[in-house]
């Protein structure tokens, strides 16, 4: 529980942002308090509600800017601020690219004891607009309110957008949004007002009632599209009304699916795809290679710019065409079928049983034969007999989730000893977390941050190490 504000202490003016935290709030000080304030830039100076307090930190809101930082902007997006998302539009990208590499350099040297002097400059993302390859969008008859809503006095509750942030039962209705290009703007714009007008209900997230859920749109770098609708509790004709006027209007979509999902969270990964039009699956391109995407696919979502991640790898890897290599964390073998052609042999290892099958497939489609992928807990799967059946690794590429490896799958790396190995991460802090673990054996040659989110604090980074010399 925080502490009771003082109301003479609510309000602060003069502050200075000085730096920006890992979730993407200003940081500023005051007496004995760093101040998290949301939506601050540093170079701000600006007055400070606070809203919760604790001990040593208190967390607030901007009243407003006093004194504007060099590096503000005006937001592009007319759901900025209420959207959770893309939640740095108002700083100029130079200044997103400065303060992710400095955050990837404060984890790994704060957390991970690393030497940070081989670090290069992040990769800028080739596109800051329209380059994610899926969204999730959820139908609501709750929809959130904003000034201009209240104002107009709406007749109709409906809505179909994002979650606002803290109310999972609220949804803020997107009349645009400059994640994803088209069609998505425009075909979930059309589903929208073509339920409303045929009365079919939109989800209640706290009764759990309603036909209409989920809507999610993927698209590809090869120009296809697939569209999945989630529906809970339809009526008897209401799949079919709906599904037919997306194929109306939509012709070309390549794959249109559907789900009927009545549990209480909104995971597809148990559920049963039903094919309404086109075929279960888009491509996606890489140097010639074909990636089978499926509904329930992992791929990276934005595509341009992983095929760059994805060539670092390979050149941190510096692969001749004789090493035996070890992807873990394979997901669908995208980075297993990638390095294969410069390989002699890929041992993929992934949690997820539908992913392995996604990665055969994907070897058997472009006709790679050097690959091989096992299923099942990384800690489980990595053990000696597993090492001994396959053959130690010259090079292991390593791709974990958010939470980093398990130290299990870390001292089995320690135990192998593989000359190289490339760590690919999306949190730099569990990343540093497992280098600093890794340095037992290990020192730190490369590392290479890699914008792959524009507007937003996540960033990815790739970190070569090599075996120290006995």
């Amino acid at each position: 529980m925080g502490r009771r504000i003082p109301q003479d202490k609510r309000f602060l003016k003069d502050i200075e942002i000085i730096d920006i935290a890992e979730e993407g709030k200003g940081v500023a000080r005051y007496e004995d308090l760093v101040l998290f304030i949301e939506k601050a830039i540093p170079g701000d100076t600006v007055e400070v509600e606070l809203q919760r307090k604790k001990k040593n930190f208190a967390e607030g809101r901007v009243v407003s800017i006093q004194t504007p930082s060099p590096y503000r902007i005006e937001a592009f997006c007319p759901h900025f601020g209420t959207c959770g998302g893309c939640k740095w539009q108002h700083m100029t990208y130079d200044a997103q690219l400065k303060f992710k590499q400095q955050s990837v350099d404060n984890a790994l040297t704060r957390i991970g004891k690393v030497d940070t002097s081989a670090m290069e400059d992040i990769l800028p993302s080739g596109q800051t607009e329209y380059y994610r390859n899926k969204l999730e969008f959820t139908f609501s008859n709750k929809r959130w309110l904003t000034n201009r809503d209240e104002q107009a006095a709406p007749q109709n509750m409906d809505a179909l957008g994002f979650h606002v942030p803290g109310r999972f039962d609220k949804i803020l209705d997107i009349t645009h949004c400059f994640l994803q290009q088209d069609p998505s703007n425009d075909l979930r714009n059309k589903v929208r007002d073509f339920a409303v007008s045929q009365d079919i209900s939109f989800y209640d997230l706290r009764e759990h009632t309603g036909a209409l859920r989920n809507l999610i749109i993927r698209t590809s770098s090869t120009g296809e599209v697939m569209v999945i609708v989630v529906f809970a509790y339809p009526e008897e004709g209401q799949v079919e009304l709906l599904m037919d006027f997306i194929v109306g209007q939509f012709p070309n979509l390549t794959s249109l699916l559907y789900i009927i999902n009545q549990k209480r969270n909104d995971t597809i990964f148990d559920q049963d795809i039903h094919v309404y039009a086109g075929r279960d699956f888009i491509y996606e391109e890489m140097e010639g290679l074909k990636f089978k995407v499926g509904p329930k696919s992992f791929y990276q979502t934005n595509s341009r710019q992983a095929y760059e991640l994805y060539k670092i790898t390979r050149e941190f890897a510096g692969l001749t065409g004789d090493e035996l290599v070890y992807d873990l964390y394979t997901g669908a073998g995208t980075i297993a079928n990638f390095v294969a052609r410069t390989a002699k042999r890929v041992v993929g290892v992934e949690y997820v049983p539908s992913a392995i099958e996604d990665a055969k497939v994907n070897s058997a489609t472009n006709g790679i034969a050097n690959t091989v992928f096992y299923a099942g807990d990384m800690k489980d799967v990595l053990t000696a007999e597993f090492v001994e059946r396959h053959g130690k690794p010259d090079v292991v590429i390593t791709d974990p989730p958010r939470a980093g490896m398990h130290p299990d799958v870390v001292d089995r790396i320690l135990e192998m000893e593989a000359p190289k190995v490339v760590y690919v991460s999306c949190n730099a802090a569990t990343q540093a977390r497992d280098l600093q673990l890794l340095s037992e054996k290990y020192k730190v040659d490369r590392i290479k941050p890699v914008d792959m989110f524009p507007h937003t604090q996540h960033v990815e980074n790739v970190v070569l190490l090599t075996l120290k010399i006995k």
